[in-house]
Order: C-alpha cells, then sequence, then structure tokens
C-alpha cells in the first residue's frame, strides 16, 4: 500500500494513507450492522476477522505479519513512531481502554479491574484500581511508580524528554498511591473529559523514568514489557521483528508461540504471499483481484477442483484465469499459448502463483479512517470562504465514493462529520451545515466572490476582492471602462459567431490530453495568446484571394475568444486557477483516480487546475505539511478522543513572530476563534452527552468553513491464510492478539525464517 496520509501523533497513532487501486472484487457486499448512534443513518461495517472461539484454535505455530518496515522507534510517543509502532507494541504492553467494534474506549480487565471519576469538585480525580495480578515482564507489579514515571516525561514540563505531544498529561495535577501500589489516584488541575485516553499504552517506569531511556533506550528494544507476547529480536537487516509468548502473562495464554512482523513493500506482497513468506498482510484492490480469481478456479470457495481432493490447478483454468488477469480472452490467450514458448512458462508461472493465492481470503471492512480534499486558505483564491464553499458544493461526493467503495463491495457513504464515524457513538450527519451540492448556487457564490464567465480576459475595476457581487444604484452611468470592456465583448460575441472555427484548437487539445499524461498539466488553462485562444489577430493582410468582402476585421482587431475560453472564471484579468497536489506511487491509483473526477467537476463550472504529481515519499513533507498546495487528497484516522484529537487538526493557526503560521496538524490553515472555543469547551465537560453536543456544533462549523471536505471511508483490505481464525479486518476494534492462532495445527519452525 502507498502511505500516503497523516499521523495523529498520539498513543494510538495509526498511520493514514490514502489509498490505493480501483478493482473489481468477486466479493460479496458486507452487510452494515445496527448502529447505537443517534443518527439513524449512521450503519457501522462490521469486522471481517473469522472469528473462532479459543476452543478452536489451534495452541502453538508461529504467524508472519507484513508490515511496511521495521519501526525506527518501539516508543509510541516519540514523533516518529508509526502504524508498526502501534500494531506491535499492541502485543507487548498494557493499553488499559482500547476501542471496540464500535470504536468506543472499553476497560480491559486484564489490566484493571475499574477506573471512574470519583471526584469533580473541587477537582476531577479518577481512581484507577489495577488487577492484581498484572505484572512486567519481570515480575514486578504493575503499579503508581510507572503512572508517576509516565505522567512525568509527557506532561511537557521537561523538555528533555523528546515527546510528539502531551494532550492531557499536562492537565495532570498529581498521582498519588492510593491504599497500596494498585491503586492510583490522579487529580487533575483542570477537568478532562478524555482521561480514558492517557496511560496507553503503560511503559514502565524503566523507559520513561529519564530521559536517555525514554528518548534513546526504547527505539529497537523493550526489555520490560507486559502483553501476551514479549520481544524476543528486532533485526533491521532482516527487516524483521519477532515476539515469544510471555511466560508470566497472567491472562488467557496466547494461541501462538511466535508473532513475526517481517518487512514487506507494498509492491512486493502480492508475491510474499504466493511464496509463503506471510501469513498476513495489508494489500491493495489488484492483488485483492488476484487472490479472488485463485478462488474462483480453485473451485470457488478456495478449495481443490471438484475432480479430485488436494489436486493443483488444472493447466486450461490456469490459462483462463491468466486470459482474464491480462485482459485477454481464452481464444486468444490460446493461441498465444500455441505460438510462444514464454506464455506457457508464463501460464505455469501463473498457475503456481493462483495455487498458493488460492489458500488466502480477503478480509475486508471499512478501516477507522476517511479521506478528504484539503483546500489550503491560507493565501490566493481559497483565502476566500465563498470560493472554498463553492468547490465543496461543486463536488458529488457520492460519485467520488463510488469510485473507490463500489468495485471493492463496500458501502460507500460518504462521511457525514469529521469527527466521528458510521456507527460510532455520537455520530450524526453535520454535512448540511454547508448544503447540497448544488452548482448553480457554487456559480453563485464565486460570482459574489468575484469570479465570472470572461473574467480572466478583461480587467474589471470598482471591484472590491471578497466583496459582494456589485450592484450599482439606478441612474448610475457605467463607468467609461466598464462600458469600453461591455462593448468589446458584445463585439467579440458577434464576430465569434461569423469566424470560421480555429483548426488549431483541435491540435491544442490533442496536446493537452498527451501532456497530462505526464507529471503537470492545466486542465481549463486557455490564456489569451495561446494556441487556443486566438490570441493573435487575424488581419486585412490575412485576407486570401476571392474572400468575401468585409469578412476579416480591421488591422489590431482582437480575434474572437473560443468558447472554452469565456466560459474560464477570473477576475481582473488573472483566471481562477488552483494548483492541485497528487501522489504518484503505484499504490496510489486511488487517489488519482478520484482526483481526475475532482477536476473534471471543477472544469464544468469554469474552474482551472493546475496537476502535479510527485513522489509519495516527498508528498507530505514537501507539499501538505509546508503548505504548498491549494487542493490535496489525504487522510486522518479516526479517534474515541475527538475533543482531544481533533483540536490540533482544526485549530485556527497563530502567527509566530517571524510572519508565519503556526498550524499544529491544521495543514488546510483554515478554523476559527468559535472552532477553538467548542473544542476546549467539550474537553473539559465531564458530562458525555454534553460534550458530543459541543463536538457536533465545532463540526457543524467545520463544514461551513470548507477547508476540509471528507470524501470517503477508507477500505480495509487484508489478506489472511484461510486457516487463520480471529484476524484480518478489525475495523474500529484492537486486536486480541492472545486469541489469534490457527484451526488447524502448523508445523513447527523458526519464527524468523518465513515458515510456519
Amino acid at each position: 500500500m502507498s502511505h500516503v496520509g497523516v499521523p495523529r501523533g498520539t498513543a494510538r497513532k495509526r498511520r493514514s494513507v490514502a489509498l490505493l487501486a480501483t478493482g473489481v472484487l468477486t466479493i460479496p457486499v458486507l452487510a452494515g450492522c445496527t448502529s447505537d448512534s443517534e443518527d439513524p443513518t449512521s450503519v457501522a461495517v462490521p469486522q471481517d476477522i473469522a472469528p473462532a472461539s479459543r476452543d478452536r484454535v489451534a495452541d502453538g505455530s508461529t504467524l508472519n505479519w507484513a508490515i511496511d518496515a521495521v519501526p525506527s522507534t518501539l516508543n509510541a510517543f516519540q514523533a516518529d513512531a508509526d502504524g508498526a509502532t502501534t500494531r506491535i507494541t499492541g502485543a507487548l504492553l498494557p493499553s488499559l481502554f482500547p476501542m471496540d467494534a464500535k470504536g468506543e474506549p472499553r476497560l480491559n480487565p486484564d489490566y484493571l479491574e475499574s477506573a471512574k471519576v470519583i471526584e469533580r469538585e473541587p477537582k476531577q480525580v479518577v481512581l484507577y484500581k489495577l488487577n492484581q495480578q498484572a505484572v512486567w515482564s519481570d515480575g514486578r507489579e504493575i503499579g503508581a511508580p510507572d503512572f508517576v514515571a509516565q505522567w512525568r516525561a509527557l506532561s511537557g514540563k521537561d523538555s528533555a524528554f523528546w515527546t510528539a505531544r502531551n494532550a492531557g498529561y499536562e492537565r495532570i495535577e498529581k498521582i498519588e498511591r492510593g491504599k497500596d501500589d494498585l491503586q492510583v489516584r490522579v487529580t487533575f488541575s483542570k477537568p478532562y473529559a478524555d482521561w480514558r485516553s492517557l496511560f496507553s499504552p503503560l511503559y514502565p517506569k524503566e523507559v520513561t523514568g529519564s530521559p536517555g531511556t525514554f528518548n534513546d533506550g526504547a527505539r529497537t528494544t523493550l526489555r520490560n514489557t507486559a502483553g501476551p507476547f514479549r520481544l524476543r529480536s528486532v533485526n533491521k537487516p532482516k527487516g524483521t521483528v519477532v515476539l515469544d509468548r510471555n511466560p508470566r502473562w497472567w491472562g488467557d495464554e496466547a494461541r501462538l508461540d511466535s508473532l513475526v512482523f517481517r518487512a514487506v513493500e507494498p509492491g512486493k506482497r502480492t508475491d510474499a504471499l504466493a511464496e509463503g513468506t506471510v501469513d498476513v498482510a495489508d494489500i491493495d484492490p489488484a492483488t485483492a483481484n488476484s487472490i479472488a480469481l485463485a478462488a474462483r478456479y480453485r473451485g470457488g470457495n478456495g478449495g481443490p477442483p471438484a475432480h479430485g481432493p488436494g489436486a493443483g490447478i488444472t493447466p486450461a483454468a490456469a490459462l483462463r484465469s491468466w486470459a482474464l488477469a491480462h485482459g485477454s480472452d481464452e481464444e486468444a490467450a490460446e493461441t498465444a499459448r500455441a505460438a510462444r514458448e514464454e506464455t506457457r512458462e508464463a501460464v505455469a508461472v501463473y498457475a503456481a502463483e493462483q495455487k498458493s493465492l488460492s489458500g488466502f481470503a480477503v478480509r475486508k471492512s471499512l478501516e477507522p479512517s476517511y479521506t478528504q480534499l484539503a483546500l489550503n486558505g491560507e493565501s490566493g483564491p481559497l483565502s476566500d470562504d465563498r470560493v472554498r464553499r463553492a468547490i465543496a458544493r461543486t463536488l458529488d461526493r457520492q460519485e467520488l465514493a463510488d469510485a473507490v467503495l463500489k468495485p471493492l463491495g463496500l458501502p460507500a457513504k460518504p462521511p457525514g462529520s469529521h469527527l466521528a464515524l458510521a456507527g460510532q457513538p455520537g455520530y450524526k450527519d453535520g454535512s448540511g451545515a454547508l448544503g447540497e451540492r448544488d452548482t448553480k448556487e457554487a456559480q453563485a457564490l464565486l460570482a459574489d466572490a468575484g469570479w465570472t464567465p470572461g473574467g480572466a480576459l478583461r480587467s474589471t475595476r470598482d471591484t472590491k476582492a471578497g466583496s459582494e457581487a456589485e450592484k450599482k444604484d439606478e441612474g448610475e452611468k457605467p463607468a467609461a471602462g466598464e462600458k469600453a470592456a461591455d462593448e468589446d465583448e458584445d463585439k467579440d460575441e458577434k464576430a465569434e459567431k461569423a469566424a470560421k472555427k480555429d483548426e488549431k484548437a483541435e491540435d491544442t487539445e490533442k496536446d493537452d490530453k498527451a501532456s497530462r499524461e505526464e507529471g503537470e498539466y492545466t486542465v481549463g488553462d486557455d490564456k489569451p495568446g495561446s494556441r487556443s485562444s486566438g490570441g493573435s489577430g487575424v488581419t486585412a493582410q490575412d485576407k486570401q484571394p476571392g474572400g468575401v468582402a468585409g469578412a476579416y476585421a480591421p488591422v489590431g482587431t482582437a480575434a474572437p475568444a473560443p468558447a472554452a475560453v469565456k466560459s474560464r472564471l477570473g477576475k481582473d484579468g488573472k483566471p481562477l486557477s488552483l494548483r492541485f497536489v497528487l501522489p504518484s506511487g503505484p499504490g496510489s491509483q486511488s487517489l488519482r483516480t478520484v482526483g481526475e473526477k475532482i477536476v473534471a467537476m471543477l472544469d464544468s463550472i469554469g474552474i482551472s487546475t493546475q496537476v502535479t504529481k510527485v513522489a509519495d515519499d516527498s508528498y507530505f513533507k514537501d507539499h501538505i505539511a509546508s503548505g504548498d498546495y491549494d487542493l490535496a487528497l489525504y487522510s486522518w484516522p479516526a479517534t474515541a478522543y475527538p475533543a482531544t484529537d481533533g483540536r490540533p487538526i482544526f485549530a485556527k493557526p497563530e502567527p509566530a513572530t517571524d510572519g508565519s503560521l503556526l498550524v499544529a496538524q491544521n495543514y488546510t490553515r483554515v478554523g476559527s476563534d468559535h472552532i477553538d472555543q467548542l473544542f476546549d469547551r467539550a474537553v473539559a465537560e465531564l458530562d458525555a452527552d454534553a460534550s458530543r453536543d459541543l463536538l457536533k456544533q465545532a463540526d457543524a462549523r467545520i463544514w461551513a468553513a470548507a477547508g476540509s471536505i471528507p470524501l470517503y471511508q477508507r477500505p480495509q483490505l487484508v489478506a489472511v491464510d484461510k486457516k487463520l481464525a480471529n484476524i484480518g479486518a478489525f475495523g474500529f476494534a484492537a486486536p486480541r492478539y492472545q486469541d489469534i492462532g490457527f484451526t488447524a495445527r502448523q508445523a513447527a519452525g523458526p519464527p524468523a525464517n518465513g515458515k510456519k
């Protein structure tokens, strides 16, 4: 997969990715489950993890799980922690309130007997009662000293600790031991609604107790852990992180002997699955299609063909599958096979791959994240909220969601909130604050902002930027410049009807189409003087012998503008043209597909777009974070704590002393004081319903500001060995690592060699 997205920078950090290629899967649509959300249209897509009771899961074996790369740190609170960090530490460290299938935090009984607010006045006090059996892997009990050390490291008071952020910890006034070390009293200086977000993961005091161990000691190893697994080794040259059963684990024993996280580049995962190097991998639609085809030609359910149990895929079936995969038909493939030896070899290789892939299933759901169109409101046309709202109301969000999700057989309802996803508590569609799709209203908003058809061809005087469309008093005569401009426009229209069609326009269209295949191109960039604009006037000297008298304008008369140019929006002689930055990587095809559709939608109302494709590894750092874009697509993960995690994403940027903007994580640079105030009130409101109401108000204002337009919830596709249970597309919920395993006993083997 192409990881083009934005990490939130919290303990629950997940790398969010802007997905991927479109494809057609022969997999049925998932049925939605009901939700407790107050919005009756809110439907959560369930997990797809092949659930099985623990008694059906065999004891032992090794599981190989693909990750993008060995993480650069195992400290989830550092800035360079990523999705692999979260995945690995989830099996090693305490998580006090993991998310459930509805995206709501739930108390984890493996670590807590209880945790609740016991005092609200004069200050909020939370009392944690720890599981009396909970111990670190060295035998020391988990207790108050670990809470104190983590608070001091993350409070922000000591700059020697290199932390990504301090949200929530900076509100803690003190931490005290209760009756014993298994009771922890946390007193807050200010009320904090999201207190459940704290101390997850919980690190031992040996890691958080000093800057040295926090900053460097936990990057490549964790000597003390407290999960169903313990860390055996981290081998960057081999690309493996190996976990073993934790012999001191007090909960349900892990069904697996070993869990190996293996670095496999997204583009190589089909091969890794076929070769048996990995048992579980996040995949793109192309790989999912290959697995679906393999299942189809192995009898429909992935089992052996009907002609004999255990038999391999037949040559005829392989040929049919190969032909379909390569866009051919059986007759053409048969001819090629007879004519070329290499085709026979390709079919044989493909048959072997299909046989291997037929042992996998595609588990799918919707990720707890959404892809948005970001509109950079720092400067230029998009600094005007009317232009942003016009763009938002031009988009057909349903069409964009359909383009990504329908081919995968997934529900395609566009998200209605920036702060929650369908199925989460308190989800409510707030997009009505912006309005439904309405291109006429969009054009009216643009006209009100001064952007009009043909406005790029002339300079409009007496028009204030960002003001309402000018209305002249009755009896007031138009300015001389305006009158001349209107007369010129009338002449142009008459001349255009009489003039012959410019043959060069067709050539320009071909040139534009070819240029779009390259890294940068412009849609709707028809400037006066270009080949398509007719910028060079036709003079009397150009009159051909035998021509009709009076068919040619006098010397110096400008040629009429083509209709395409006059339909372009502009103001004061400048076109409305926006820079649209898209990733160019092989795993980002779906983003580019969505981008192309957005370009066409904007083009239909006269907005030009300058599309630039950049490498995935520089897409976010060099463009999104730095503000070098007008339009862009990237994703945000959902969270159980929107009051805490949403504020830095939508907070109003503040000016720095050097004149730049401090944007935190608000890469659209669009915000308001009122939105900030609503977040501040929500995070301090201990009544859950009242806090959610404040967040809904904040979301409505975020919609109205139109800096971020959610388009679709990201698909989650995971290839899983069919013999595995309790693993796959987890959706909102955190994995329960101790329940994962094979339903049939696998051969034992060294866990790091890629064999089960």
